[in-house]
């Protein structure tokens, strides 16, 4: 019974997906009979996103664990705990990936 409120989540999820899927063929096929070019659709990733989710979820984790000591030594709330630090241990490691992305872009020419 905890697990109820995924359903309308899943069920949103799915329906976005398949009218998002089908507004995009759409945009596509117009293109293609005006006979321009559909390649602006194309995303072009740089090798940088395996390192923003890695710290990400690096942060995650030492968020647990800081949450985690919270809660056994100093005897403060549970979800308060594991909350804060996993959102200031992941806001941290975001802001160390924007900071290690621009330095890392003003070092590759072009």
């Amino acid at each position: 019974m905890q697990g109820e409120f995924l359903i309308p989540i899943a069920l949103f999820a799915m329906i976005f997906g398949i009218v998002y899927l089908f507004v995009r063929r759409k945009e596509r096929i117009t293109l293609i009979e005006k006979g321009m070019d559909a390649s602006i659709f194309e995303t072009h990733k740089n090798g940088l996103s395996s390192l923003k989710w890695g710290l990400l979820f690096v942060g995650i984790g030492i968020g647990i664990l800081l949450g985690r000591t919270l809660v056994t030594y100093f005897y403060i709330d549970e979800p308060a705990a594991y909350f804060a630090m996993i959102c200031l241990f992941g806001g941290i490691a975001l802001i160390l990936y924007y900071i290690l992305s621009v330095r890392l872009n003003k070092n590759i020419p072009g």
